[in-house]
């Protein structure tokens, strides 16, 4: 029972960022993040963020800056939103996957049309 309740304030803290940083927050740098998901520990007291952005490393850099800076902003205000007693710390975590896949394609779509 408590994995489907951290599956759920998981899914509720996803929602509740991504709302926050499109509204909230005023840092120019996290403007185009997009969230991939969240994992919350088992005892409710720290959650790992993944996002990923388009853009160079030095815009990726920039925005993993303002996400840590916008992380106690962003933890006060999900402690409203939230109703449980402990709102995890926030941890953001660049997720790879995106750009891996999108490699992965391009790898599959070159051998195809060398196949051709």
């Amino acid at each position: 029972m408590s994995n489907t309740r951290t599956e759920r304030i998981a899914q509720q803290i996803q929602r509740d960022l991504a709302e926050l940083l499109r509204k909230e927050v005023k840092d120019p740098r996290v403007g185009m993040v997009t969230l991939t998901g969240v994992e919350v520990s088992r005892d409710h007291s720290h959650a790992t963020v993944y996002y990923t952005v388009l853009g160079s490393e030095q815009e990726k850099e920039s925005i993993a800056e303002g996400l840590k800076r916008a992380s106690g902003f962003l933890h006060s205000q999900l402690f409203h939103r939230l109703k449980l007693r402990v709102v995890p710390q926030l941890h953001f975590v660049y997720d790879e996957s995106v750009e891996r896949g999108a490699y992965l394609s391009r790898l599959i779509d070159e051998a195809v049309g060398d196949d051709k």
